[in-house]
């Protein structure tokens, strides 16, 4: 074994340690306001060139669920990094967002595997503690991936949740002359829900005549979503517009809204840039979508969790990009070369 890899295991055990230790002293994070913080754009610039992948690298990563598309494309940007460094990843899911238990199960049979890292984006923010904690036991860096928070977790990389119904709701102000808008909420206890629907309910709020008449649980369910805006166009037939924290739930809501006729009166935005959101702003169903580039997170993600295995000290949350995407510039976004959305984004 040559001096140069002992050297190398030894920098990793150094980082994992240090890892264990800040995780039981770390207070709980809120990934929207974390002052250690960085943007993705500043990596290389502050922590050099991706790091070299020493031979027989492992990464594990659970999501919520495959059925969802932003979550399937996650794991495309994690494939795409590994795949260029000759790293095994192995991505598994829940059965659906709603499967907790079963989540938690994948995660807990991942630490028994042997992966160098994990990637963790959990279905609520308590549902994969358990298997956090037992990671860190075993010495396993885990990294919180977009967009439920697992409180004591000492790295976070993902986008500024409060700030996707910060934007919603300014369209809003700037768009609109005032009128009753409503909020389709994800799921309960989830941290990125929360705090989407805070931003642009407090946003709304602080506007002179716009009003939030209505704010209901969906649980990312476009179903659930189609049936709570039916009910809340019968009770508000003058309502103007939706925000759905999920562009899944938004596409329901759409549907409700051509239900009822009033596509000329009412605007409906979601949240996340799948491919469905897209192909609706551009036929005029869908107003807009906030996107927060999936593939691109899931690529910086494996970056991160490189560079921790590295032994880098990186701040504990990696800020992650998102666009107001709307049909006047849905052309400028949409395109899968990541080199090319990187360039856009890193001009803005």
């Amino acid at each position: 074994m040559n001096n140069k890899f002992l050297l190398t295991l030894a920098a990793g055990a150094l980082a994992l340690n240090f890892s264990t230790a800040s995780a039981q002293e770390m207070t709980p994070l809120n990934s929207d306001s974390e002052p250690d913080r960085m943007d993705w754009s500043e990596l290389e610039a502050k922590f050099g060139a991706f790091p070299t992948v020493p031979d027989g690298t492992r990464v594990g990563g659970v999501s919520k669920t495959l059925t969802n598309e932003y979550w399937r494309t996650l794991g495309e940007g994690y494939a795409n990094i590994a795949k260029a460094n000759d790293i095994e990843f192995v991505y598994q899911a829940a059965a659906n967002e709603g499967d907790q238990l079963g989540q938690l199960s994948i995660a807990e049979t991942l630490i028994t595997q042997g992966f160098d890292a994990l990637l963790f984006s959990p279905q609520t923010d308590a549902n994969l503690m358990p298997a956090y904690e037992a990671a860190i036991a075993a010495n396993i860096p885990v990294l919180n991936v977009n967009d439920a928070v697992i409180p004591t977790v000492s790295h976070y990389v993902g986008n500024v949740q409060k700030d996707n119904g910060v934007r919603v709701a300014k369209w809003f102000v700037d768009n609109t002359s005032g009128g009753k808008v409503a909020v389709i909420e994800g799921q309960p206890g989830v941290f990125a829900a929360g705090q989407r629907t805070a931003g642009f309910t407090e946003t709304i709020e602080a506007a002179d005549g716009l009003d939030v008449v209505a704010s209901v649980p969906a649980n990312w369910s476009r179903e659930l979503a189609f049936n709570a805006a039916a009910n809340i166009l019968q009770q508000h037939p003058d309502l103007i517009g939706f925000y759905a924290n999920n562009d899944g739930m938004a596409l329901g809501v759409v549907e409700a809204v051509k239900a009822a006729g009033l596509q000329e009166q009412v605007a409906v935005f979601g949240t996340d840039g799948v491919s469905d959101a897209y192909a609706s702003i551009r036929s005029g169903d869908l107003t807009g979508t906030v996107d927060s580039f999936p593939a691109l997170t899931g690529e910086i993600a494996m970056e991160v969790v490189l560079r921790l295995l590295d032994g880098q000290d990186l701040p504990r949350v990696v800020a992650t990009p998102q666009a107001l995407i709307t049909k006047d510039n849905v052309e400028d976004y949409a395109t899968t070369d990541m080199a090319a959305l990187r360039k856009i984004l890193m001009a803005e």
